[in-house]
């Protein structure tokens, strides 16, 4: 496809949300340089980009500023890219027989919106039923935090991380309700400020018994306020 074809399809698309697969979109190179190599090239792309709109490069509170967001896009705002950062999935044995649902609910999630490269800030509320084994609580933000750490869209993100879960538990109670704000929503476009998007991906027990869903979004309901 030519480019004056992609521009006219972009085009076209407008502001649409396009979901795409579940997997995130990665060329079979993607992980060929160093992590010093992807620095460098986007420092000095990011550079080009600032000097195109008009920057002065040689101000002070300026000239820093593409190594910084190069840093920051490598190692940061899109580490959950490469597969070598992903979180230890260790699981346990259910040794005291807790056979009833476990939610870890207000996750907090920051992610970029593949479409603007604008943050997607919310909460994430995981539930899931033991079949024989156990994740550490941790585990769960951290899973959240990994695949949060990409360019994505907020259906695809709820989505690896139940698919996670239930690979690492070896089950399909598993449950995940995402509540974010979308920068692209909300700063820009239509500047709706109070709008957020609600994404849920439900899967085994969750999905087809109707008192185990109404529980879970019973517990993520409940109100819990601690001061520590």
């Amino acid at each position: 496809m030519s480019n004056i074809d992609q521009n006219e399809l972009i085009d076209e698309m407008g502001e649409d949300h396009i979901p795409g697969s579940v997997d995130t979109p990665l060329r079979a190179d993607a992980f060929d340089l160093s992590d010093d190599e992807k620095i460098a090239q986007i420092q000095a792309k990011f550079s080009d980009i600032m000097e195109i709109l008009g920057l002065d490069m040689t101000d002070d509170s300026l000239r820093g500023t593409p190594k910084r967001v190069a840093k920051m896009f490598v190692s940061e705002t899109f580490g959950g890219l490469h597969p070598e950062r992903a979180p230890k999935m260790s699981t346990f044995d259910n040794k005291y027989k807790y056979n009833q649902m476990l939610v870890e609910k207000d996750i907090t999630v920051y992610s970029t919106c593949e479409h603007h490269f604008l943050p997607i800030v919310g909460r994430a509320h995981i539930g899931y039923i033991s079949n024989g084994r156990v994740i550490g609580l941790s585990k769960m933000n951290r899973i959240v935090d990994y695949f949060a750490k990409r360019p994505q869209v907020q259906e695809r993100l709820t989505m690896q991380i139940v698919k996670t879960m239930q690979e690492a538990l070896g089950t399909d109670d598993v449950a995940c309700v995402i509540d974010a704000k979308h920068l692209c929503v909300n700063s820009r476009g239509i500047r709706d400020i109070e709008s957020s998007t609600v994404t849920a991906e439900l899967g085994g027990r969750f999905k087809t018994d109707s008192t185990t869903r109404k529980e879970f979004l019973h517990y993520i309901g409940i109100k819990t306020q601690f001061n520590v």
